[in-house]
This record gives C-alpha cells, structure tokens and sequence, in this order.
C-alpha cells in the first residue's frame, strides 16, 4: 500500500511573526522557514507504518514556490522514498490545494492519504475535510491514534473531541489528519540529511494536473492582535472584587 503525506512550507514555529507595513500579510522575506509541524506528525505517522510492514512506500508532497523543495528534502531525510513538488509561486487557498490532491491521488493511487490537522500560518483546518470531499472518501480528523488493519481494508482512528475520544473505523481508501498527541517526530540524521540532497523531486505544476488556480476569498486586511495591558497587584480581595464590579463589570 501507499501512503501519500501532505507537507506544508510555513514560518518556524520559534519565529515572531511580523505583519508587513502595507497590512497585506506576514512578511516571509528574509525569515526562517520550515516544516509545518503538523505535517511533520503526519509525516512520522506514515513512515512508522511502513516500518512495521504496512506499507510499501510513502510520497510527501508539497505544494507552493520553488523553495518549497527544501521542505521536501527534509521530508526526505526523515524516511520519505518519493517526492513531488507542484510548484505554484501565487496565494493558494484550501480548495485549491484540495483540488491539486485530488488530481494526485487520480494519478498516484495511494490507499492512505495523511495530511496536518491544520498549518499553524493560517490555521484553516479545512484541506483535509475538502480533499475527503472531493474523493468521496471517509475520513478521521484530528487523529490521536492510527490502527492500520491492511488486510480487511480497514484504519481505526482515534480522534480527541470535547467530550474525550472518539473512536472512528474507515473503510480504505482514507484521508487522516493528524494531532498533536499522535507521535513524536524523528529528527533526520545527518548522513540521510547529505543523501536527500541528491535524490530527486518530481516538478509538476496545477496546468500539468488540469487544476485552474482560482480563489473566492479576498484577503483585505492583515493586523496584529492589540498589545496586553500591563498587570496589576491589587492590595486586597475586597479591592479585586471592586474593580470587577465598577471598572471591568463582570460581577
């Protein structure tokens, strides 16, 4: 069987995100980058089922400009046998990235599609859902625990939700997302770190998988959240209780 991960070119989480000055964004010039992590778990996940035999290969895909590569040999060393890059320099929005998976998966054949529950740029948390959609394939989100039973066809999912877990059986083929708590990714060695450099990376473009880039969102204005106000040490209980009934009026 083969598993086909999504992976995600985003800020590093450890960077301070900056809005540019005309309010049109996060400026990324000049700025780390690297694996949404995420993908990173999903990533993990697939490469710990072919370990134990249930899978023959794993393909990470990324989509985006052509740094995006970079990502994907990281997603190379880590384990990964294939990769694709559907290089695409604009804006891309959910339905758009779904709709290039979709034609990936026509092409590709896999039995399990993993991706992020969501990128920690945008936070949508809708790629997923849309893909599954597309394909009309069931589909376990927010996965805290993966059962892969190849032989009926079947992946059992846990999935964290308000009220504890949920426990979820898919018929094959299936689209996961992943959580946090799924697993804990591997760091890629420095020897497979050298060998990624030389393996190389499918390029395709959205023309190439007959997928026409177009958005019906606007993004109009990006801004910063509005600063905290500084704390304050209060004498007394009856003091607190008097700035929550007259000044904050909560009481």
């Amino acid at each position: 069987m083969k598993i086909l991960v999504a992976i995600k070119r985003v800020v590093d989480y450890a960077v301070k995100i900056r809005v540019k000055p005309d309010k049109s964004g996060v400026e990324t010039s000049n700025v780390k980058m690297s694996m949404n992590p995420f993908c990173e778990i999903a990533l993990e996940e697939a490469l710990r089922i072919k370990e134990s035999g249930r899978a023959s290969e794993v393909v990470a895909v990324s989509i985006g400009p052509a740094q995006c590569a970079d990502t994907l040999r990281t997603g190379l060393a880590m384990g990964a046998d294939r990769a694709i890059h559907v290089e695409y320099p604009g804006t891309l929005y959910p339905l758009s990235v779904a709709k290039i998976f979709k034609s990936l998966v026509d092409a590709e054949k896999p039995g399990l599609l993993l991706l992020g529950k969501q990128a920690i740029d945008d936070d949508c948390n809708q790629t997923g859902q849309m893909i599954a959609g597309l394909l009309k394939w069931p589909q376990g989100t927010f996965a805290s625990k993966v059962v892969l039973d190849e032989q009926n066809k079947v992946v059992t999912v846990d999935r964290e939700v308000d009220g504890g877990l949920e426990t979820l059986s898919l018929d094959l083929p299936a689209v996961i997302t992943t959580d946090l708590r799924l697993n804990q990714p591997r760091y890629a060695t420095l020897p497979n770190i050298m060998k990624a450099k030389s393996k190389a990376i499918k390029k395709l473009s959205p023309k190439d998988l007959n997928v026409e880039i177009r958005s019906d969102l606007e993004v109009v204005q990006v801004t910063e959240p509005p600063k905290r106000k500084a704390g304050v040490i209060l004498s007394s209980v009856d003091e607190l209780i008097d700035r929550l009934k007259n000044e904050a009026r909560v009481i």
